[in-house]
């Protein structure tokens, strides 16, 4: 009987463990399933500012005003005064190409019009005689004093000598017109500055034989640049060109100058399409802009590297929050289902899908979705139009929690900005 009693107490307490055990989980399971997550964010106060939209672009820096020299004779350098780099006036000796075939042809075709000139007296004289003869022997005619054949005979012997002069006028003009062409062509052995300069870049040796560009592009013999207006050569993006105008103010930085920045002024937007990669997924599309520097600086070199920030449109006084704190959403989650409470299905509509651009702002420990108006922005902040109304505490991180982790009535708790450390110099 003792054996029977202490299996039994034995049983007893191995069920009674087990229902106690069972009893804890189910409270453990319960008590987490109605535990509500907290979402940690930082916040920012909705304020007025000043907002300047950007468009970033880059480029390189390049002379206004430049010119590429190129000779329009062939022949060979036999004086070259200048070197890369030299600061020259307009005017001012730059290449000069042995011209002794243009001499030659010159000193021959003066000889020819020499030539052409005397041969022409000599039909002029020849010309007056005959012309006096012919008016005689009409004068004769009229009187019935010379026959009509003597008549006829002085009439061809007139247009013959009058021919013979005509030619030789021609002759005259051909020669001059000649020789005028070769002039030219000796003129043109000798080149100018045709502007106040430096001379940027410089392709070609003493004694080295350049081509004419008469019927070929010619040689690049140098480039004569005015260094005292500078640009900037940006290439812009197809998406963002249309919002920039002659006359934009831009910041315009040169790597070789660190944080020094140069002001600019937009003067020309570029109508013609640069393609890269033209047929392919990494097609790029860019227009071509133009910034003159306001304060060039005299170390500012044609081909450096820079960067371009063109203000487009800046507006005052306006609420704006930072660009992180804006997200888009398709639609609002619907709210969940009570138990006991009649599903009733909901059918979609087309307005209510499309995305929306809400911030979350933080009322009495909760989030609340709110649909806002975006407008311009800048680096940091973007300007609302509508559906705040200022002062409101808006979240502004993180960047997970905004975009994915918080919702409409999101229970959480807000952090304070971690301060950036300044390194003190």
């Amino acid at each position: 009987m003792a054996n029977g009693k202490s299996k039994s107490k034995k049983k007893l307490f191995i069920f009674g463990g087990l229902g106690l055990l069972l009893v804890i989980l189910v409270v453990v399971v319960l008590t987490a399933g109605s535990k509500e997550d907290i979402v940690l964010v930082t916040t920012e106060k909705v304020e007025k500012r000043t907002i300047t939209q950007t468009v970033a672009a880059t480029g390189t820096i390049e002379p206004e005003f430049k010119v590429v020299i190129t000779p329009e004779v062939t022949g060979e350098i036999i004086e070259l005064p200048v070197k890369e780099g030299d600061q020259v006036r307009k005017g001012q000796l730059l290449i000069r190409i042995k011209g002794d075939q243009y001499k030659a042809q010159k000193e021959q075709l003066e000889a020819g019009l020499q030539s052409a000139k005397a041969s022409l007296k000599i039909r002029e004289a020849e010309l007056q005689k005959i012309t006096s003869d012919y008016n005689r022997i009409k004068e004769l005619h009229a009187k019935n004093l010379a026959s009509d054949s003597e008549k006829e005979t002085a009439e061809a012997n007139y247009l013959t000598a009058k021919a013979s002069y005509d030619a030789a006028v021609a002759n005259v003009l051909q020669s001059e017109a000649r020789l005028k062409e070769v002039l030219e062509s000796l003129y043109k052995t000798t080149i100018y500055s045709p502007m106040d300069g430096i001379i940027t870049s410089l392709n070609v040796e003493l004694g080295e034989r350049v081509l004419g560009s008469g019927f070929t592009q010619g040689t690049e013999i140098m480039t004569v640049s005015d260094l005292k207006n500078i640009e900037a050569v940006v290439e812009v993006d197809e998406n963002d060109v249309i919002l920039i105008s002659k006359g934009d103010t831009a910041i315009v930085k040169v790597d070789a100058f660190k944080d020094k920045e140069f002001k600019g002024v937009v003067t020309q937007i570029g109508n013609s399409a640069k393609t890269k990669g033209l047929g392919t997924q990494e097609q790029v599309v860019n227009f071509e802009v133009r910034i003159k520097l306001l304060n060039p600086d005299d170390k500012l070199r044609p081909g450096m590297s820079c960067t371009a920030d063109i203000q487009t449109e800046t507006v005052s006084d306006v609420l704006a929050v930072p660009i992180q704190s804006v997200t888009i959403r398709s639609k609002t989650p619907e709210k969940p289902v009570e138990e006991g409470e009649e599903v009733v299905e909901r059918k979609s509509n087309g307005k209510n899908d499309k995305p929306k651009e809400i911030v979350f702002i933080i009322a009495d420990g909760k989030a609340k979705a709110v649909k806002v108006t975006t407008g311009i922005s800048d680096a940091d902040y973007i300007e609302i139009k509508s559906g705040l109304k200022g002062g409101e505490d808006v979240v502004s991180g993180s960047y997970r929690a905004i975009s994915r982790e918080l919702q409409d009535g999101s229970k959480v708790r807000v952090e304070e900005k971690r301060k950036t450390a300044v390194t003190k110099k």
